[in-house]
Formats: structure tokens, sequence, C-alpha cells
């Protein structure tokens, strides 16, 4: 039997999903690494540590499903997005992974908001201190040793990569979210680039999703277990890849991702950008791109009320914070939380935002904090979903992915809050199957990237609740109008 392996280099780990050639799960292994907090509003990572998590969960899951090089079509590579390195001429790095949580660039953000907005329609990529721009103009600004002796500046895909392969080459979708990168004309932006005070030439070469990379060094084919022979294909970001590996690919077909934060997205056939900047717009293939907006706050919320409700010696576990809120009604009686306990992006892009309970009484109990935290959760992604219907796009079928698609009470909360069927697949590494079928596709072993929909396993279809869709359409509309009612005093307060 032959294999095909999807490679995920996320923001907590790398994961290695070895897959037949039908989307059944042959052995997978994930390589966790740590989030840096070397000063307040910092999130960096070691980039050489991601490099070598990489390695061992490929040569990890090869030797978990006692699978030879040799019967591995090719591998396929999907990464988180925002990243950047910087690194000298030997693809050393000079700097930490800075992330897409990293905040402090929040002037910088704010800098390019007040003067340069037309920035976010060439690019796609909203103004926002998770952007590579943002975060090159603070590394100008602030003299960063790194950035002034750099060769190149690089996502924490590309340093692996050039690690592996020797080449620095970036595949649409991760170039798109830099903020430096046109997304009509496909190729870098020059205002961007001037603005960044970088060239060009210090960024790397784009390449399509279908690029295939030959001749893996032999340190990487050491460690990986892979024979240096073994075909990459550089894929894309884990965004537009959950959407493929889901088979969220139609018009209407809405993929929603929760982890430790989440996302809602849809590809277009057309960039998607307008005046409002609520959403991104990133490229993926030359002629498709993926529309959508993602929320810091996910099942981070959970961890949050998890360690609150938590005795010193006893824990709660995930299903006992699902049985607690199963025993309250939709809509919390009365209670809800707007659940921005880390700044938030789309729609406000307001790092600065916090999260609050309202309408909290004597008669609430932990239970209906819970309830209320994992439906402020979704009410965020229901939230985006409307700027992307404003944009055009409806929602016709939404298909989840992530660690909340294993609750059966928060996909049952999805499919009511938008009134709209669920689809769960079987395995819930979209991500990896989808760099996996792009890696299938580019050589040349399955017909099309749509083609996809055929060999994804589902699990189970969730019809909405029409009683619970109508309650819960009537908390969300006084659920917008909170944030932007109290907005003012909440800056007020973190001034204080």
């Amino acid at each position: 039997m032959r294999y095909i392996i999807g490679l995920d280099i996320g923001t907590t780990s790398a994961k290695t999903v070895i897959f037949n050639k039908k989307g059944h799960v042959i052995s997978e292994h994930e390589e966790g690494y740590d989030l840096l907090h070397s000063a307040p509003e910092y999130a960096e990572q070691d980039g050489e540590a991601i490099n070598t998590a990489a390695m061992d969960s490929v040569r990890l899951a090869l030797e978990k499903g006692s699978i030879k090089s040799k019967d591995v079509i090719g591998v396929g590579l999907s990464s988180a997005m925002h990243s950047l390195l910087c690194v000298d001429k030997q693809g050393r790095a000079l700097s930490p992974s800075i992330t897409w949580a990293d905040r402090r660039s929040v002037n910088e953000a704010e800098y390019l908001k007040d003067n340069h907005s037309t920035v976010y329609l060439r690019t796609g990529t909203p103004l926002h201190p998770m952007s590579p721009l943002s975060k090159l103009i603070w590394m100008k600004n602030h003299h960063y040793e790194p950035y002034q002796k750099a060769y190149k500046y690089v996502s924490i895909k590309e340093y692996v990569l050039y690690r592996w392969f020797g080449e620095f080459v970036v595949d649409y979708s991760v170039a798109a979210s830099s903020g430096m990168y046109d997304i009509h004309k496909q190729d870098w932006d020059e205002t961007s680039l001037k603005l960044a005070g970088i060239s060009r030439d210090q960024l790397s070469r784009v390449v399509p999703a279908t690029h295939e990379m030959k001749g893996l060094s032999k340190e990487a084919s050491d460690l990986t277990g892979l024979a240096s022979s073994t075909p990459f294909i550089i894929g894309g970001s884990d965004g537009p890849l959950a959407n493929l590996g889901i088979g969220a690919i139609e018009p209407g077909e809405t993929a929603v991702t929760i982890g430790t934060s989440g996302a809602i997205r849809q590809f277009a056939s057309i960039p998607a950008v307008d005046e409002k900047q609520d959403v991104f717009c990133y490229s993926f293939t030359e002629d498709l791109w993926i529309t959508g907006g993602p929320t810091n706050n996910g099942g981070i919320v959970l961890n949050w009320l998890k360690d609150l409700f938590s005795n010193e010696g006893y824990s709660l576990s995930f299903d006992q914070l699902n049985h607690m809120a199963a025993r309250v009604k939709p809509g919390s009686e009365g209670l809800l939380f707007l659940p921005y306990l880390n700044g938030e992006r789309a729609p406000f892009w307001d790092a600065s935002a916090k999260a609050n309970f309202i309408g909290l009484r004597s008669t609430h109990g932990k239970e209906h904090m819970v309830r209320a935290g994992m439906e402020g959760v979704i009410y965020s992604i229901y939230h985006i979903a409307h700027e992307l219907e404003r944009l055009g796009h409806s929602h016709d079928a939404l298909y989840a992915s992530g660690g909340f698609a294993r609750s059966p009470l928060w996909t049952q909360m999805l499919s009511d809050v938008f009134g709209k069927p669920v689809h769960i697949p079987k395995s819930h590494q979209s991500s990896a199957w989808g760099a996996a079928w792009t890696a299938l596709y580019s050589l040349g072993e399955v017909p099309s990237l749509h083609s996809i929909k055929t060999s994804i396993p589902m699990n189970e279809t969730i019809e909405p609740n029409q009683a619970n869709y109508q309650t819960y359409q009537q908390t969300f509309k006084i659920y917008k109008e909170l944030y932007p009612a109290i907005m003012k005093q909440l800056k007020q307060l973190q001034s204080i």
C-alpha cells in the first residue's frame, strides 16, 4: 500500500498525519513546543525547536504505522499564518519566531489604520498586530538588531523548508497573510515593502500551492526517516487547507474551526475586500481566494472557565464542563458573554478588547457561566458570518473542525445559532488532509482539488433545532450591539 503525508506546522505543535488515498488516517504523531513570553505583549517561539519537532513528528508517525519511506507517495505542507523570523544568509535564525498572538506592534497597526488604510484593500490582510507588516514596522521603529542584520524575513514554514531544502520559497497563502502581498496582482506590494523598510530581495520567491520541492537534505532525511527523493509539495496555510480537507469548497459551504482560537472561512473565485476591513482575504491558488475572519477566543474560553472553577487538587474535565452547560436552556437564562479574553480580531480588530458577562444575577450559577461562555464563542463566529454575508457569501451548510467538533453540545449550538446543518468529518485533521490532497493533486494521483469531496469520511450531520434558532436570533441581536456600546468605557478602564 502507498501513503500520503500531511505535515501541519501549527501554533502549538507539529502534526504529521499519514493517510491512505481514501482519506483514512493510518498513523499520526504530534510534537508540541512552547509559546514564550519574554516581555509583556510578546508571544514568540524557538524556530529551531519547531524545526526539530517537525522532523520528530514525521519520523515517529512513520514508526508508529510501521511505514517504510519507499511507500510514501509524497508530503504536503500546512502551517499557521502570520509568523515572522529574521534569518541570515545561511538561513540561521537571528530572532525568535514572532507569532500571530504577539501584540507588541499595536501602535504600528493603529498607525497603518490611520494613515495607510488602503494597504488592506490591496493585500486583504487586516491592519492588526498579528500582521508581519506591523511587526516589521515595529522592528524598524525600535532599531531591532535582528531586523538590521537580516538577509531574509520569513515565516516559520519558510524557515523549516530552508533547513530541509536550502531554498527560500513561500506559497501564495502564507505570502498573502504577511500584509505585504497584493492579492489582485499576485505579487509583493511595493508600498507595503517601503513601509516595512525592506526590499523584495529580502523576501522569499512566491510559488503556487502545487510547487514541488526535491532534494531533502541528508540531515532532514536522517531525522525524518524519509528518503531524500521524497517529493514535498509546499501546500498552503492551515486556513484554506482546513477548508479543502473538510470539503467546504463550493459557494455556500462554510468551514468553522475552533481550537484554542477559532475562524470561519469560505473559498471565493474573486478577492473580497471592502472599506469596512472586517474580514481577511488571502490568495490560495492563481484563481481561488479564502475569505473569512479569525477570533482569538475559542477553546481558550473553556480553558479559562475550567481553571476558574477547578479547585486545588481537583481539575474539572472538559466533559464535565459540557455536562454543566447542558443543564442550562439555550440563551443561558438571560446571561451573555463577550468572549474577548485576549483582545479580538474579526470583526472589530481591537487588540485591547475585553471580555464581559452581561446580565449576571444571583440566580445564575457556574453552569450558566459555562454555557454562556460556549454560546459567546459561537456568537462571535456568527458575527463574522454576518460580515461575510454583506460581501455576498451565503452560509448554506457548515463544516466543523478543530477540538470543538468533538463536543455534541457545542456543535449543536453552532447549528442552532446559524439555523443550518453542520457536517462533522470522522477525522479532525482537516488541515493535514488538505495538505496531503494538494500533494496528491500536484503529483498527478487525483484529478483535481475539488474531487477531494468524495474522499472525506463523514461522521454525522447535525440538524438545527428551530425553537433554539429563534431564541438565539433574539439574543444575538443584543449580543452584537454590546461591544460597540461599551468599547469607550473599556478603553478608559485600560488607561487607569
